[in-house]
């Protein structure tokens, strides 16, 4: 008897190491910490690289920006406010005055300690003239002094105010609500006053700033064209240091690469990528493209005109037509994305009907002795094989309803400003902060430099202004909606589907977040490769 017991225990032991050795293995793997070294490198969605580092400009590089400069705030994966540069900050009772206090001890990444006078400096920046910035909108009706600073009235900003080396103060016209999340936006970011003033724009071909990462040196071309950035590793980041050594971003990587384990990162460019051997991340629902037309332009200066348009359009078609495996595109007919908190999907089954779309025009005068006339298709720079879809994939359905569609490629918003013919325009909204107020401002205010489809209604305009001060969550989203309702029966721009980028990364990559607004912010801080 005990001859079989010591032969049954001796089993049970070398089941135990069959079975429970490799779990305990593959829970050492799984639960592996975080590792210091490696070179994360990865290829932007777009062919081309655009070396331009000003945060304040539209063409710079946001995941540059988020590299390589902080805010005083910033956004956490849940869309919630957390310190940044500032340690703390206090809001006056009224609303009216913020109060931000810095970390003390930050440093620049040439040496020089961060102050108050940097904050000024930089927000002082965007509203400057010289610097040619879009995004001073944001500030000059709503900063005290804003507007006389930016007309050469004063030589600074009234309402920022330098209370002491580490404190500073932003004094609002009115209460605003989302001044945290506006200032968490990737233009906010603290520059060094010194160096700025003392280099101009050669300050951006070497930047200095805060951030985890610091500029090291341009990737180029055998011909010494700049083709992409080398970021190396901030050893004294304030909340401490990055685990990757370094950063190369660059468009001219390859799928080749991405196989070969020469890059850890690439967009979702082949079905070849589309295998358990790799992660595919997807980020999120914060970035809705619209088809706008001209406002003030006949015939789309008329309501019915544009009703027919979006009547006319299958949306889900369109999708299939520009199929392309870097991107998923959700069909939407919002114009405030659905993830905000407060809004929900909104079920148009009636969206797509040629036949009543045909009525319409004949109701509003046009027939084959009346032509609808020929509409301008305006798409950004540079050309693609994508844009080129979208042209012909709208073509097709207007053909249907007897409208002409030709392509225009456009460089500037100036350039749309000054179009005097009946235009559509294909244009999308990369939402900085989580907040209607970023989709509806821009693209809506009748004052906005970004409306570029003339659109004006004063109605919604006056709703806009009451929902900037409103301190009431629930009263602030009922006012959005009102605002919606508005653009639902105006019809100043088609809402056609959200814009999501897929990403593949190596399978040893890890402490990936995926950014709510977006893979332009990716925090490469927290990165780590398990190699």
């Amino acid at each position: 008897m005990g001859q079989k017991l010591d032969i049954y225990v001796a089993w049970c032991l070398v089941l135990m190491l069959v079975f429970i050795t490799p779990l305990l293995s593959f829970q050492e793997r799984s639960v592996s910490k975080p590792r210091y070294g490696g070179v994360f490198r990865l290829k932007s969605f777009t062919d081309t690289f655009k070396a331009e580092f000003d945060p304040t400009r539209q063409e710079s590089s946001i995941f540059i920006s988020e590299q390589i400069y902080d805010g005083l705030v910033r956004l956490d994966k849940n869309l919630s406010i957390v310190p940044c540069l500032a340690e703390y900050w206090k809001i006056s009772s009224d609303g009216k005055k913020h109060t931000f206090y810095l970390r003390i001890g930050v440093k620049f990444h040439h040496g020089r300690e961060l102050s108050a006078e940097d904050v000024k400096f930089s927000l002082e920046r965007l509203l400057n003239k010289k610097t040619n910035s879009p995004y001073y909108q944001f500030f000059l009706a709503r900063v005290v002094g804003a507007k006389d600073f930016r007309e050469g009235k004063t030589n600074d900003v009234a309402g920022f105010k330098v209370l002491d080396k580490y404190t500073f103060e932003i004094h609002w016209a009115k209460p605003f609500v989302s001044a945290l999340y506006l200032m968490s936006m990737h233009f906010c970011k603290i520059l060094p006053r010194d160096l700025v003033i003392d280099q101009g724009r050669r300050f951006f071909f070497k930047p200095s700033g805060t951030g985890p990462f610091k500029f090291d040196y341009w990737l180029r071309t055998p011909q010494l064209d700049i083709v992409g950035v080398r970021l190396k590793r901030n050893e004294e980041y304030f909340v401490g240091r990055a685990y990757l050594e370094a950063v190369e971003f660059c468009p001219l990587f390859t799928l080749d690469h991405f196989l070969n384990k020469e890059i850890d990162s690439i967009p979702v460019v082949s079905k070849k990528l589309l295998t358990p051997s790799f992660q595919i991340f997807q980020d999120g629902l914060l970035h809705p493209k619209f088809l706008g037309m001209s406002c003030h332009i006949p015939p789309l200066d008329r309501a019915i005109a544009r009703k027919a348009i979006l009547l006319a359009l299958n949306k889900r078609e369109i999708a299939r037509d520009i199929f392309d495996m870097r991107y998923a595109r959700q069909v939407i007919n919002n114009y405030i994305p659905s993830r905000l908190p407060g809004f929900f999907p909104r079920d148009d089954e009636e969206s797509y009907d040629l036949e009543k779309a045909k009525q319409m025009l004949q109701d509003a005068g046009f027939s084959t002795e009346e032509e609808f006339p020929t509409l301008t298709l305006l798409i950004d720079l540079p050309r693609t094989e994508m844009k080129l879809k979208i042209y012909k994939a709208l073509r097709k359905q207007l053909d249907a309803l007897g409208i002409k569609l030709r392509l225009n490629y456009y460089k500037s918003l100036k350039e749309i400003k000054s179009y005097n013919k009946p235009y559509l325009v294909f244009t999308g909204r990369e939402m900085s902060f989580p907040d209607p107020e970023d989709i509806i401002r821009p693209l809506f205010f009748s004052k906005s430099i970004f409306n570029i489809f003339n659109y004006v209604n004063p109605e919604l305009d006056k709703l806009l202004q009451e929902a900037e001060i409103e301190r009431s969550w629930t009263r602030r989203i009922n006012l959005f909606h009102q605002i919606e309702q508005i653009l639902i029966s105006d019809v100043p721009a088609l809402p056609l589907f959200s814009h999501q980028n897929r990403v593949a990364m190596q399978p040893y990559v890890r402490g990936v977040e995926v950014p709510s607004l977006g893979f332009y912010y990716l925090d490469a801080r927290k990165i780590w490769l398990d190699k």
